[in-house]
């Protein structure tokens, strides 16, 4: 049975007194016994995310994104299909397609801007070195990779079959390299039939996603308005400029107040 403090204070301090000094023992026994302060808690933590490193002066801050809404992709026989989400919240996806252009910056560039990608790779493109894309997923806290089939063929008004194993395929290898298999496609040039859509679904697929702006050569191209909208889906590749695209993107959704968001939260 524990002893209460409260008596162990007394008996020190009636027996102890010539050997120790009551008051210096139960003062002693008061440090012990007391429990040490709880620290205190910021009631505002700042989320911003903070760049560090050799592009940190060319990577704008952003805020944490909030906790995600996301979107129920339809049922049925086909995966959803969108060119952004239709959502409120001030976010915007970054996606990166296929893969032949490795540059060596884009790793520690991903690692100082801390922001969330989405890869859609080429597996034909990929083969040659998987590795770098296991890097980039180490660098950044949220890179995700997804499907955009094996060889980069347009499907549009392709067979059923060939379509399948276009989509089934890529996401199968993908698996087997990262990890994980893909839920989420792009189809190449963003060209799709319903034929696509059924297979994407057959072969796993929650939704199948086009782009509402692109970027190249440090350039951002918009459909529309030329400003990011809630919600958007900015495209780029990994290109020779994969340094000043990622930028670029980066620039045009500070602008508009946003912040990169990870594209697989927002759909379920």
């Amino acid at each position: 049975m524990a002893v209460p403090v409260a008596l162990v204070v007394a008996l020190l301090l009636t027996l102890s007194g010539p050997i120790l000094g009551g008051g210096r023992a139960v003062a002693r026994l008061a440090r012990v016994a007391a429990p040490a302060p709880a620290p205190a808690l910021d009631p505002h933590p700042t989320a911003e995310r903070t760049p560090s490193g050799p592009y940190a002066a060319r990577v704008p801050r952003f805020p944490a994104p909030p906790a995600a809404e996301p979107v129920s992709v339809p049922g049925g026989p086909a995966a959803g299909w969108y060119s952004r989400i239709p959502t409120t919240q001030p976010v915007a996806f970054i996606t990166i397609d296929d893969g032949w252009v490795k540059r060596p910056e884009a790793r520690q560039l991903l690692a100082d801007a801390r922001v969330p990608v989405t890869l859609f790779l080429t597996v034909n493109a990929i083969r040659d070195d998987p590795d770098y894309f296991r890097q980039l997923q180490l660098a950044a806290p949220n890179v995700a990779i997804e499907a955009h089939t094996i060889s980069h063929p347009l499907l549009r008004g392709r067979s059923y079959q060939a379509q399948r194993r276009e989509i089934c395929g890529s996401a199968d290898e993908l698996g087997r390299l990262y990890g994980r298999r893909p839920v989420l496609f792009r189809p190449p040039f963003g060209e799709k039939d319903a034929t696509t859509l059924r297979a994407s679904r057959d072969c796993g697929m929650k939704a199948a996603f086009f782009w509402t702006e692109s970027v190249d050569k440090g350039k951002v191209r918009y459909q529309g308005e030329h400003r990011i909208h809630p919600g958007d889906i900015i495209l780029m590749h990994f290109r020779e400029r994969f340094v000043d695209d990622f930028i670029a993107a980066l620039d045009a959704i500070h602008a508009a107040g946003l912040t990169p968001a990870p594209l697989g939260d927002y759909v379920r």
